[in-house]
């Protein structure tokens, strides 16, 4: 099929690359060209392991261009939207300005009978709205919406082999027909057998979280609570990590967004506990500093190396992400800070320029007073206590994903510390 992708960021960029590997034909556009011309030259403008060679294959084949002309679009009979929705600047409410700028420029070259398949993570109500704007402005045209579930370090797998698609079309045959076409472009995952959840998940690592925070009271150990209760089918072992709980630019936005549209239609009593979710969760990032504090008596002037940066491993997305915003808090209470990352360093550099960089967890370890691990990278999970501890001025750590094996390193003389632990 001829497809175009509008927004080419984190989502867009590999939805297009992933679909011309499909087979598809796309044009990918955007009003940013720099990032354009990145893309032309099959080069990803961040990180996500298997995008750089997805985009290569792709514009290899001729199947996928990028371009910031929109006319471009006129030639496709599908058009994802795939623009951000950042939180606004003076409130939770989701930010739509990006998405009706895209739809604005978007319909100018839509035909009847092409069906326009909204990508972007948006409040409840927003389809409806852009349903009559579509009738308005292009008549015969159709709006669906096909909401992502994408990982990041994983989204390539999550796009070419989905576990699960969702669709919201209109009713009647104009929506059936676009359920058909969405049937053809997913071809290849349908014949899979996939198919529906961002409140739910943060939900759950809060949930975790919270068992955390009792257990650091009681002396319990968390880990094995998750263990025990994650054999329960019905809830499950993933996503029951205790640690310095989730960030990004998905999950933290997309719970206050849903809060605030639900107080909008006068229903926000029946969210509220998405409020203590959001609290639990950046609770965990005082705790971590918290314990740097206790171990150190003090911040001012201790020597801390802090290993990751990224909110998650297998990324360079430092949005919301809960290990710079910690790394930037021990700075500011006046510990050194040196940060290593192996793919968001340049993305922080930018965003905390007061810490110091170094490539390697060995460079930030050496002389350190404590070693804080934030980001479970596996350059870092895998570390020898040994010879780690032949670099720091103090054998201390602490374990902010619980990701470390406590007894190798308590056994290597490293006083350990973790998370409900």
């Amino acid at each position: 099929m001829r497809i175009s992708v509008i927004g080419v960021g984190y989502l867009g960029a590999v939805h297009a690359a992933a679909m011309a590997d499909l087979g598809h034909t796309v044009v990918g556009v955007d009003v940013d060209e720099a990032k354009i011309a990145a893309l032309s030259e099959a080069r990803a403008p961040f990180f996500e392991p298997g995008l750089p060679d997805l985009l290569a294959s792709a514009t290899a084949s001729g199947r996928l261009r990028f371009t910031t002309d929109f006319a471009a679009v006129a030639d496709a009979d599908v058009h994802f939207v795939a623009v951000g929705t950042p939180q606004s600047a003076d409130g939770d409410a989701a930010d739509l300005r990006f998405v009706d700028a895209a739809f604005a420029s978007l319909l100018e070259h839509v035909s009847p009978g092409d069906v326009i398949v909204g990508k972007s993570t948006v409040p409840v109500g927003t389809a409806s709205r852009l349903a009559q704007v579509v009738a308005e402005r292009a008549p015969g045209a159709t709006l669906a919406w096909n909401p992502e579930f994408l990982r990041e370090g994983f989204a390539v797998k999550d796009t070419v082999s989905p576990d699960r698609l969702v669709y919201g079309v209109p009713e009647g045959e104009a929506g059936a027909r676009a359920a058909r076409i969405l049937d053809e472009v997913y071809a290849s995952a349908v014949a899979a057998g996939t198919v529906a959840a961002n409140a739910f998940l943060a939900t759950k690592i809060s949930f975790i979280n919270a068992m955390a925070e009792i257990a650091e009271v009681t002396g319990a150990d968390v880990t094995q609570l998750a263990d025990a209760i994650g054999h329960d089918a019905r809830i499950g072992r993933r996503f029951l990590n205790a640690g310095v709980g989730f960030g990004g630019g998905c999950l933290p936005k997309d719970i206050r967004a849903f809060s605030a549209r639900a107080r909008e239609l006068g229903r926000g009593d029946s969210v509220r506990f998405l409020d203590e979710v959001d609290k639990i969760n950046l609770r965990r990032r005082d705790r971590v500093v918290e314990l740097v504090r206790e171990e150190c008596g003090g911040l001012e002037g201790v020597r801390v190396a802090v290993l990751g940066l990224a909110f998650k491993p297998h990324s360079d997305d430092i949005r919301d992400s809960p290990a710079l915003d910690i790394a930037m808090r021990l700075a500011d209470g006046g510990a050194v800070v040196t940060a290593t990352d192996p793919e968001a360093i340049a993305n922080a550099r930018r965003r905390a320029p007061q810490l110091a960089f170094v490539e390697s967890a060995a460079e930030a370890a050496a002389g350190a007073d404590i070693v804080v691990l934030i980001t479970e990278w596996p350059e870092f999970t895998g570390l020898d206590p040994e010879e780690l501890g032949a670099l720091v001025s103090h054998r201390v750590v602490v374990d902010g994903r619980n990701a470390l094996d406590a007894e190798r390193w308590r056994s290597a003389g490293w006083r350990f510390r973790g998370l409900g632990r």
